[in-house]
């Protein structure tokens, strides 16, 4: 097995070493549900920009991920098919041109979407492109007032108490619904005929009306001044909040879904098609192509390149390197310099974390900057500059931690738990961003490992009482960002064993357990996506390379010396990255429960070169 996994270990250095571009970053794609491939088709059609390369390319990657029942699905095992991603692809592919209604495939597209509700049974952001396009009535009345973005942070409840990513997206939709704009192409489709049944235009958004924001109108009520000039303040106020937070690429917070509401609300606010402001977001919105024809929402740039600079380094690759030392630059380079939103609620601290995609320059988050930081860690310490940026870094990641103890993955205590009540679709995952035991668990492990603190830090221990305190009476954790109970539980238990955690802590023991209890027959470990909507665990009937590699990992991290357990996984780990079954292509990462998740192109490799690295690294004597 030892030669085995070095041949491996060696073949995963030589391709990623291979894969490495000229500024030294790595650029795998992020690869997500077929929304941002039907939304851009959908929005060069309505702005009248006709290229067809471009449409075609995506119309037919698109078509290319219809299930044989005529649907389209967020991932495979996801029952019968999901509405909204079915609705979002038929639409863009009748805009496009390059299918027709009569088409078998649409036929059978039609019949699944009417079956399910049709067009207002959708998703609350789906509605909103359709309402924005043309194809669902505005409400009379929108339930979220854009005035609440004048409310000042002093009020119980204000704009800046959601969490960013959710900010970028409520701005824009706030201001297309209060001005009920409506643009659609001279060539669009007509969708009338997947709605199920005629009612009132206020039904179409049936769920946004809710008394969970009276609290919200009543609030605006005290405000002072004529509500005409409050209205227009509110508009000016979204406006430049949209516009102060474009990046330099031309996109909205590096977000093509956020993008996408920009634009279609600048021209709502009486911009021109051809104002440089949206011709440089269509552009920004183009450059987030990867090589498979794939609009990525956000491109992983920056997470990649850290993560297998630190895998590399791991399996023994040396920082003097020219990889290493070239990933470094590109890493330092995209190292933040400037206050963001994150300051609002983390002021006392100078800016220093790193960000997720290669044009993010204001919005950092905990888990990119610790992977940077362990990355350039080990130059950090031959080099005053760098090590100058790494305790930058370093502070600023400290700082980010909650009052309860744990970490979130953007901004500090924004946490308050009636936000969750907020009528859209999935707002209990995207208008707060709480503690959660992934990125807890990750930032200890890095604390521990790579910055030497233990249990006698004080924020050391608050961290590992908090994820105590969060387990789950079946001795997993959830993990927000990656799926789902394993992700957390392999995140937990490495960064509490990293930090001192005895191997026989009740917490770490029952975790163990767990792992080992759902270990597949093959050895390996999957878990379906199902499991981020249900909050439950739910098995996958196959294995997939990276949640195989998180399990070991955890288990690694325990055990003195190898388990039958963990060979098994090990022989399953490298079997399953030779045959390259379902698990390779299975989405792994998550982005918003129920909604979006993410295939990392890089996972496959990233995480089993640093589980097996880790096994060598640990079981050498015994193999011997």
């Amino acid at each position: 097995m030892r030669e085995r996994m070095k041949a491996e270990i060696n073949h995963l250095i030589e391709m990623l070493q291979d894969r490495q571009t000229e500024d030294g970053s790595w650029r795998f794609c992020f690869e997500g549900p077929p929304m941002t491939d039907a939304y851009m088709i959908i929005l060069l059609r309505s702005l009248g920009i006709n290229d067809e390369e471009l449409i075609g390319e995506l119309a037919h990657r698109i078509q290319s991920k219809q299930c044989e029942n005529g649907t389209w699905k967020l991932y495979e095992d996801e029952q019968e098919g999901n509405l909204s991603a079915t609705i979002e692809a038929y639409y863009a592919l009748l805009y496009s041109g390059y299918k027709q209604l009569e088409d078998m495939e649409m036929r059978m597209a039609k019949q699944f979407i009417k079956k399910k509700g049709g067009l207002d049974q959708a998703s609350s952001l789906t509605k909103i492109m359709l309402a924005v396009t043309g194809q669902l009535p505005w409400p009379k009345f929108f339930p979220v007032p854009i005035e609440m973005i004048l409310l000042p942070q002093s009020f119980p409840i204000n704009f800046f108490d959601f969490v960013g990513y959710a900010r970028v997206h409520m701005a824009p939709m706030l201001i297309v619904a209060d001005q009920k704009f409506v643009m659609k192409g001279k060539d669009a489709p007509n969708l009338s005929h997947l709605l199920n049944h005629r009612v009132s235009d206020d039904d179409y958004f049936e769920e946004f009306r809710s008394g969970s924001m009276s609290f919200i109108t009543q609030s605006i009520k005290r405000l002072i001044g004529l509500p005409s000039e409050l209205h227009r303040m509110a508009l000016e106020k979204a406006n430049r909040f949209m516009i102060g937070r474009i990046e330099p690429n031309g996109t909205l917070y590096s977000y093509f879904s956020a993008t996408f509401l920009m634009i279609f609300s600048l021209l709502a606010l009486g911009y021109s098609k051809d104002d440089p402001v949206i011709k440089n977001a269509v552009k920004g919105l183009k450059s987030l192509q990867c090589s498979n024809a794939h609009m990525q929402n956000s491109p992983s740039t920056v997470w990649d390149t850290s993560l297998i600079s630190h895998a590399l380094q791991t399996a023994g690759v040396e920082s003097s390197s020219p990889t290493i030392q070239n990933a470094n630059y590109y890493l330092l380079q995209k190292q933040h310099y400037r206050y963001g939103d994150w300051s609002i609620h983390n002021p006392y601290v100078l800016p220093g974390g790193w960000g997720f995609s290669d044009s993010n320059t204001m919005n950092p988050d905990v888990d990119d900057t610790t992977a940077a930081l362990r990355a350039i860690k080990n130059t950090a310490s031959q080099s005053p500059p760098i090590r100058q940026s790494w305790f930058r870094g370093m502070k600023w990641a400290l700082s980010m931690q909650n009052h309860d103890g744990g970490w979130p993955a953007f901004e500090k205590n924004t946490d308050k738990k009636i936000l969750k009540l907020v009528p859209i679709d999935g707002a209990e995952s995207a208008s707060i961003d709480p503690s959660m035991p992934d990125l807890t668990g990750r930032t200890l492990e890095f604390l521990g490992r790579d910055a030497r603190l233990n249990l006698y830090h004080p924020q050391i221990k608050r961290g590992v009482n908090w994820l105590v305190k969060n387990q789950e009476t079946n001795g997993s954790w959830y993990g927000r960002w990656g799926v789902s109970y394993i992700y957390g539980t392999w995140a937990a238990i490495t960064g509490m064993r990293a930090v001192g955690v005895k191997r026989d802590h009740t917490s770490i023991e029952k975790g163990v357990q767990w792992l080992k209890s759902i270990q597949n027959k093959d050895g390996g470990w999957g878990e379906s996506c199902q499991s981020d909507s249900e909050k439950s665990y739910v098995p996958l009937r196959f294995s997939t390379p990276s949640q195989t590699a998180w399990a070991l990992e955890a288990l690694i991290s325990v055990y003195s010396g190898p388990t039958e357990e963990i060979n098994r996984g090990i022989d399953s780990l490298i079997n399953q990255l030779h045959e390259r079954g379902q698990g390779f292509t299975y989405p792994t990462g998550a982005g918003l429960p129920g909604s979006f998740y993410i295939y990392y192109h890089s996972y496959n490799y990233i995480w089993p070169l640093l589980t097996m690295s880790r096994y060598l690294e640990k079981f050498h004597l015994q193999l011997d």
